[in-house]
């Protein structure tokens, strides 16, 4: 006993010590995924994997998660793909986060019992009430009929010793059956032993008056975890009695298994009363992953400089923040913005912040409308349907080029940019797959399309003729950089208007391009610049 407490004493002082960091360890995303994966509840918006893709998802993921168990792990993957419908789930968390922000023994012992579902194979758990089950093999009836035979031929064995041949013989079919179920056993090897985790997980979590209380879990899913894992203590001796001190006793209990064909019924008797249930499971996962998810949340929060809860606005062509920023990005530099009644237009060159503001206003609008949780001092945001297209990649294996790839995309924002919103599109560098004409006339087409009723546009630009273009549409923002005859360097700060000056030859002459190439591109675009006049 007294080992044992010096153990959980150990045990939560890690935890205390982990808390307000990022996790260390590495991430398994396609376990991680899997509950999202089989998810098929209603929602607002579920992110494409474009869109996550384009928002850096699992480098977002990685920093935000702070969960103790493999349940609030995928809990919170899931709640982090999906804008919920409405915002009750969000009023439920920052009660929670408020008690655990005030008691840090109430969190440190949570996150204790939330470790109980930590081990890998917890990632398995949702397919018992995600995933169809196995259907009764149809020589499941025989089962029954020969366990009653070698029952009642033991007994007859007594009186009549011929009854031993009837034994060996039932006994052997028995052998070939228990054998041929051993992988239907197999399909539920790591799934079936988690709910007894589970149910151990549920009872310590609502043993707290003010989480059984919150009307998050029901007795009923209580009870039916209980009366299904009751059924399960008979798998348990398997467990218990594999390796070398039990070894004479799991050979024991195969045979009496084989005898009497129970792993069999006692499966599929399992396997009814859990799909009889499957509600009450899902509800009773649910709620450990939303625990979890709070004091996740409360460690995420305690580790960042500062951050805010939204403000979900009603004008829906408007976007308001101040000092948003990255903590995935070292050393980010915060920006604010007063987006009214126009969209955004952003000019200026290479590795300046454009395209990590663009992801800053995706990440925080999809962090505010899902964990009620900003980066900044202040986020105003409507409720809308987030869209991108920032990364694009030649796709060779499906014979897809980069700029078909993006036309792909941006035809899928026109074709929602009339439905129901409003929207929010984030796009980088449009058409920057094709030639200069096409790509600022076709970009110009599409972004008035994309601007119209009440969808919101960030996009940003190297092409000037567009801010020209579309100056009466979008408010005009941009980033520049200092360049002089050694050095180059960004404040990453956002600034009113299109840009006026241009350093790429600079840049390039900083970076020891010979003199004379030099010299022939800065009189190629004294050119170009004389007859872009004329034609204006």
């Amino acid at each position: 006993m007294e080992i044992f407490h010096r153990k959980e004493k150990k045990i939560k002082q890690k935890i205390r010590e982990s808390f307000g960091k990022p996790k260390a360890a590495d991430f398994d995303f396609d376990a991680i995924r899997y509950y999202a994966d089989g998810n098929k509840k209603e929602s607002f918006q579920v992110l494409t994997d474009k869109v996550c893709n384009d928002l850096n998802f699992n480098d977002l993921f990685s920093y935000v998660d702070r969960t103790s168990s493999a349940v609030g792990q995928q809990y919170l993957y899931d709640r982090m793909h999906r804008i919920p419908d409405d915002r009750k789930a969000l009023d439920i968390l920052e009660k929670w986060i408020t008690r655990f922000e005030k008691d840090e023994l109430l969190q440190t012992d949570i996150r204790y019992h939330l470790q109980n579902l930590a081990g890998h194979d917890a990632y398995y758990l949702c397919d018992l009430f995600q995933a169809d089950k196995i259907k009764p093999p149809k020589w499941l009836p025989l089962a029954y009929v020969f366990s009653f035979i070698n029952l009642l031929a033991t007994v007859l064995i007594i009186f009549t010793p011929q009854y031993l041949f009837l034994v060996l013989s039932v006994t052997i079919a028995n052998a070939i059956l228990h054998y041929l179920n051993k992988k239907n056993i197999y399909t539920y090897l790591y799934s079936m032993p988690q709910l007894l985790n589970l149910n151990r997980t549920v009872k310590k979590l609502v043993s707290f008056d003010f989480l059984r209380h919150s009307g998050e879990i029901s007795t009923q899913a209580e009870h039916a975890l209980h009366r299904i894992t009751k059924k399960m203590n008979f798998f348990r001796l398997d467990e218990l009695f594999r390796g070398d001190p039990f070894g004479v006793l799991w050979i024991l209990s195969e045979i009496i298994k084989i005898y009497f064909l129970l792993e069999p019924i006692f499966l599929f008797r399992l396997l009814r009363r859990i799909e009889n249930h499957e509600k009450e499971l899902q509800e009773a996962f649910e709620f450990v992953g939303l625990v979890d998810e709070a004091v996740s949340l409360t460690s995420l929060r305690a580790g960042l400089p500062f951050y805010c809860h939204p403000e979900i606005i009603s004008d829906v062509k408007a976007m308001h923040f101040t000092d948003i920023y990255l903590p995935i990005i070292a050393g980010c530099v915060s920006n604010s913005l007063d987006v009214q009644g126009k969209s955004v237009l952003i000019t200026g060159s290479n590795m300046s912040g454009k395209t990590t503001f663009i992801r800053a206003v995706g990440i925080n609008t999809l962090m505010g409308l899902t964990l009620n949780t900003c980066f900044a001092r202040t986020f105003a945001v409507p409720k809308l349907y987030l869209y991108s297209a920032i990364l694009m990649n030649d796709d060779l294996m499906n014979d897809k080029s980069f700029y078909l790839e993006e036309v792909q995309t941006i035809k899928e924002m026109i074709e929602v940019s009339h439905q129901d919103g409003p929207n929010l599109f984030l796009l980088d560098e449009i058409y920057k797959g094709t030639n200069t004409i096409e790509r600022v006339s076709g970009g110009k087409a599409v972004l008035s399309w994309l601007n119209k009723g009440d969808n919101l546009v960030f996009v940003s630009t190297h092409d000037i003729e567009l801010t020209e273009l579309l100056e009466g549409e979008y408010s005009l923002y941009h980033f520049s950089e200092q360049v002089d005859d050694r050095n180059i360097s960004f404040d990453y700060k956002i600034k009113a208007g299109k840009m006026k000056t241009r350093n790429a030859i600079k840049i390039l002459e900083v970076n020891g391009y010979p003199p004379k190439l030099i010299a022939e591109a800065r009189e190629i675009s004294h050119k170009m610049d004389k007859q872009r006049q004329v034609y204006k």
